[in-house]
């Protein structure tokens, strides 16, 4: 019989195989094609490990090791929590109704983190290979020391995953906490833009302080060790335990829902808001207005959406500072352009591609309504078209605090190029919803909001789509005439405007054939499906 920690792991195993049996096999054969490509990548950089550590010279591995150790945690411990997953795990608190020990919870929760280590399982194989062939090091050195310092990462993970599920079963914290690791992964960008300190620049060269675990575990490792290592590592894996299972016994009696609630309480809506909509109202007849003050409201109080909102114009900055930013000339003056198209390739995941993914259960309305499925669409494409506008202004405003040159020729730029580009979208995203519709938990700050398959699409779809408005630049540039340029832009928005209402009498004829598939694959998965 086996025992109940075999017991969980086993599922845990099929739960990981079963992740993404509803993308039929093309997908499944895609996903497992990028993940046999991903651990090939860290397999080679193990095998470089291994063969960099083999070659003598024991003074430059106590200051090598220690810094790789480093790397190792950081990644361990900040990946999960960057890709906002923390980990594919099985709810262990549901095994409480039966009678297994907490000891055993907490053990199947630290074999668990191996799920998410796996490709620092192979960097430290690597090493360990690398230091055995390696004749300056004691043969028992690494043996014994780089599989502690994988069962410290496995205890720290264990109690880290544990406490940010916690904190991030509270909307805003949850937000705020991912929009600013998010914000953290651009940092280098923006180093680039300036020279580093010389203390910086030379701290790989200095061997770390002693008291971090790294360098306890790396002078393990490489054999150069004091008493004061076996000590210092004795502490970090005692801490690392008591966190582990304190967090784990925490979160075992955490309620979750009753926090979310309590975080989500409805409050008034702002005076702001109300004029807004009620100009809505008045220039935009029913049910159309309905529709879009609907999807209005529901994107604003989702965090799937604020969270890629705000990175438009937060992230795109960042990202593309290097590239647009000319020593003692400022940012270039098409900066605005590129960043309000970076956002809107951003915000096309959530409201272009698949915009039924939130309605999910709620698609069985749209079907039962008596309003047009013409409505429906118009309504939903004129939200995604107001939202798009908001974000181009929103990147403008940040460009004026930035001290960008921005002429009116460079603003009406700006919102043409957005305006037209976006209408290729909705004109794509249109029958693509139908063909590819995938549920979406709106509470849920970070995922893929897109069918696997779809994801190989778009390498295909973005570059077709962005080829007009790429011509009119390429007509700037040839005639060196702003008149040019606009004139084709023109022709392309013209263009764009035939392809959005054949792909809208297309979408409204697939429709009637696809409505049993969709209402299946929209409440399926993707969260609690909500129908309120």
């Amino acid at each position: 019989m086996p025992s109940p920690v075999q017991a969980v792991l086993w599922a845990q195993w099929r739960s990981l195989l079963n992740l993404r049996a509803g993308e039929g096999r093309l997908g499944r054969l895609v996903t497992a094609s990028l993940a046999l490509l991903w651990y090939s990548l860290w397999s080679l950089l193990a095998l470089a490990a291994a063969l960099i550590l083999n070659r003598p010279g024991s003074a430059e591995l106590a200051t090598l090791i220690p810094w790789a150790l480093m790397l190792v945690m950081l990644y361990w411990q900040m990946a999960p929590i960057v890709t906002a997953s923390l980990g594919a795990s099985l709810d262990l608190r549901k095994l409480l109704l039966y009678p297994v020990p907490e000891s055993r919870l907490f053990l199947a929760e630290v074999l668990l983190r191996l799920t998410i280590g796996l490709e620092m399982c192979l960097v430290l194989s690597g090493v360990a290979v690398g230091l055995l062939r390696n004749p300056a090091v004691p043969y028992w050195a690494p043996l014994l020391a780089l599989p502690l310092y994988a069962l410290f990462n496995l205890l720290v993970a264990a109690g880290l995953r544990s406490l940010l599920e916690r904190l991030f079963a509270r909307r805003r914290l949850r937000e705020a906490a991912v929009f600013l690791l998010v914000l953290g992964a651009a940092a280098p960008q923006v180093l680039l833009l300036t020279s580093l300190p010389v203390s910086l620049r030379e701290l790989p060269l200095r061997a770390p302080p002693v008291y971090w675990p790294w360098v306890s575990f790396g002078r393990l490792a490489t054999g150069r060790f004091g008493p004061q290592d076996w000590v210092l590592a004795a502490l970090w894996c005692t801490a690392a335990y008591l966190f582990g299972r304190w967090q784990f016994h925490r979160s075992l009696r955490f309620d979750r829902a009753a926090a979310d609630v309590s975080g989500n309480l409805q409050t008034r809506t702002p005076l702001l808001s109300r004029s807004c909509f009620g100009l809505l109202t008045r220039l935009v007849p029913d049910p159309l207005a309905a529709i879009i003050e609907k999807e209005l409201r529901s994107l604003a109080r989702s965090p799937r959406f604020r969270l890629v909102f705000l990175m438009g114009f937060s992230f795109g900055f960042l990202i593309w500072a290097p590239l647009m930013y000319r020593e003692g000339q400022g940012f270039s003056e098409n900066y605005p352009v590129l960043v309000s198209i970076y956002a809107l390739v951003l915000l096309s995941e959530v409201i272009f591609w698949n915009m039924f993914g939130f309605d999910r259960a709620a698609f069985q309305i749209w079907l039962a309504a008596p309003t047009p499925f013409r409505a429906v669409f118009v309504g939903k494409n004129l939200a995604g078209a107001i939202l798009a506008t908001v974000e181009a202004s929103v990147v403008l405003l940040v460009c004026a605090a930035l001290g960008v040159r921005l002429s009116g020729l460079k603003i009406l730029e700006v919102y043409a190029v957005t305006l037209t580009l976006c209408l290729y979208l909705l004109a794509a995203g249109n029958p693509t919803s139908l063909y590819f519709p995938r549920p979406v938990n709106p509470e849920q700050s970070w995922g893929r909001a897109s069918a696997g398959r779809f994801q190989m699409l778009l390498l295909l779809l973005y570059p077709v789509l962005g080829a007009p408005v790429g011509l009119a630049y390429l007509g700037r540039y040839a005639f060196d005439s702003q008149a040019a340029f606009f004139a084709l832009l023109a022709l392309a928005a013209l263009v764009a405007t035939v392809f959005y209402r054949v792909s809208l009498d297309s979408a409204l004829e697939m429709i009637e054939r696809h409505r049993e598939r969709m209402v299946e694959a929209l409440t399926r998965g993707g969260g609690p499906i909500l129908t309120q």
